[in-house]
């Protein structure tokens, strides 16, 4: 039997005009942006349609959910936890894209349809490029429920708006990373991405980050959604700090959360096979071919160091105060403490 379908339970609000604009210089979203719901998710206007949708989405029991705020190590964490629950089934790992094994859900909701005539007009005599291109904007939920079981799913979304059975369904595993390190990496990233688009001055960037004005943000209420659920026994919270601190440890405990067992020879395998000047050559990862239509300015943006701590080298020393005291302010309400926070 169908599951009763759910009116979208938030309000959607528009940008006001001026910040829209604003932004917009900065982006190829051309017609506006907007917050939702009483913590002001924020999203381009495409939102609206794509809302209750997602919320419905179905959720099977056998799904596999791996939700980030962007740039917090979702790529590597895909990968470890479709090859964990795959049987170290590294041959068709290698050979099949992770957006094809583990497709990212609400994807499309970020390119402007101008965007989308733009690259089809550009590409319409080049074959090749032109598949690309359609892949690419292949809605992610029509992607999803067409899928066989057992599903890989990805998002950037916020619990609070994903299916609302989500956890009492299905397996979720949530990764955080420092915010200082998120934005830096987030600034570099948007800033290559044509599809979403950055301020060049990275102290600009981090302006419209800390009060909550790109896309999935604010990052710290979206954390804290997932942390008051870490006990839920269908959810794995971790750190991408802890990840990079003692992988194969970590690869353990994501293995035991889905139900597996590896040896230690397994887990040096896999910690051999994701390791970072691996992981980012390797194309089935890397989005080496959305770089053949021009989507990155600088392919390196998508894997760029892997570490943790570079924030260090981006920030003055206003933006270190500010950001502590951003970092306090909306973090005393829980007893959540990043591994890296000092």
């Amino acid at each position: 039997m169908a599951k009763e379908y759910e009116e979208f339970p938030y309000e959607i609000q528009d940008v006001e005009p001026e910040l829209a604009e604003e932004l917009m210089k900065h982006s190829t979203e051309k017609t506006g942006f907007v917050r939702v719901g009483p913590k002001g998710y924020f999203f381009p206007t495409k939102f609206k349609e794509f809302a209750p949708s997602l919320y419905n989405m179905e959720v099977r029991e056998d799904d596999i959910f791996v939700v980030t705020f962007p740039r917090s190590g979702t790529t590597w964490t895909q990968e470890l936890v479709w090859l964990l629950q795959n049987n170290l089934d590294f041959e068709k790992a290698i050979n099949t894209s992770l957006p094809t094994r583990f497709p990212f859900v609400e994807h499309t909701m970020l390119i402007h349809p101008e965007f989308e005539k733009r690259m089809y007009e550009k590409y319409k005599d080049d074959k090749e490029k032109l598949e690309i291109a359609v892949a690419i904007h292949q809605s992610g939920i029509k992607k999803v429920a067409d899928m066989p079981s057992p599903r890989f799913i990805k998002s950037h979304l916020p619990l609070s708006l994903l299916p609302p059975y989500l956890l009492d369904k299905t397996k979720v595993v949530y990764v955080t990373r420092d915010p200082r390190d998120v934005v830096v990496s987030l600034h570099h990233f948007y800033r290559s991405n044509t599809i979403v688009g950055a301020p060049d001055d990275f102290k600009e960037f981090w302006k419209y980050f800390i009060k909550g004005q790109v896309y999935f943000a604010p990052i710290l209420e979206h954390v804290k959604e997932a942390w008051n659920m870490r006990h839920h026994p269908n959810m794995l919270f971790i750190f991408y700090e802890e990840l990079l601190q003692d992988l194969p440890a970590m690869i353990q405990k994501i293995a035991s959360f889905l139900g597996k067992h590896y040896t230690e020879a397994q887990v040096e395998q896999l910690c051999d096979y994701v390791s970072f000047d691996k992981f980012k050559r390797n194309q089935a990862v890397n989005l080496s071919m959305i770089s053949k239509v021009e989507i990155f300015n600088d392919p390196n943006s998508f894997m760029r160091k892997g570490v943790a701590g570079d924030w260090i080298n981006y920030f003055d020393q206003q933006m270190k105060e500010e950001t502590t005291k951003w970092l306090e302010d909306n973090l005393k309400d829980t007893d959540l403490v990043y591994p890296s926070y000092t």
